[in-house]
């Protein structure tokens, strides 16, 4: 339950001003099809977390068990400090097909893509690799975290945002972040070695 509740916090909170997040509005605005593009995001979301969670649990197995609290903690500071940095769309989602199943097409596909090297999805590698034997619990809780965090941007659009105040809540990402990695380093201080 720990595994699962910590990713789904941890994404959710990471997520919001995101450029996945940003993603999820432009598609809302342009495609206008929220169950299409919500049920995209699911499946992108499962298929690229269970693909980062399985690499997280893989490295995981080649660090030494009394290194492993100090990577991933090192990493969660480093995404806290990320967090600060705002994010933006490179460019525009390109569209195949019309209609709902072209929306979650172009979700799907275009969520994927924007999750490749995203700090959710190396918050995911990193949560597996603390987790190791809870890999369905951090990808169920890490596709709960998007899923928080996206529904109502696709559901609400831009109105959510522009009421968001995405700047505190950057800082409150990026301290959640280090406190996470701070308490991880501090889990292997308290271990032997």
């Amino acid at each position: 339950m720990e595994a699962f509740l910590t990713s789904a916090t941890l994404v959710a909170i990471a997520e919001i001003g995101d450029k996945t997040q940003l993603l999820s509005f432009v598609l809302a605005a342009r495609l206008r099809k929220p169950w299409p593009i919500i049920a995209g995001i699911f499946i992108a979301t499962v298929l690229n977390h269970g693909l980062a969670g399985s690499v997280g649990v893989w490295l995981a197995q080649l660090i030494a068990p009394h290194w492993l609290p100090w990577i991933t903690g090192s990493i969660f500071i480093a995404f806290g400090l990320w967090a600060l940095h705002p994010d933006s769309l490179d460019e525009d989602p390109k569209i195949h097909g019309a209609g709902a199943a072209g929306a979650f097409i172009t979700t799907t596909i275009a969520f994927f893509i924007a999750e490749m090297g995203d700090k959710t999805q190396f918050a995911t590698m990193a949560l597996a690799a603390q987790f190791q034997g809870a890999l369905f619990a951090v990808v169920l809780g890490t596709t709960l975290g998007m899923m928080l965090a996206n529904v109502p941007a696709v559901m609400v659009g831009e109105k959510l945002a522009k009421r968001l105040p995405l700047t505190a809540i950057r800082w409150i990402a990026a301290a959640v972040f280090i406190a996470t990695g701070v308490v991880t380093m501090l889990g292997a201080t308290a271990q032997p070695v």
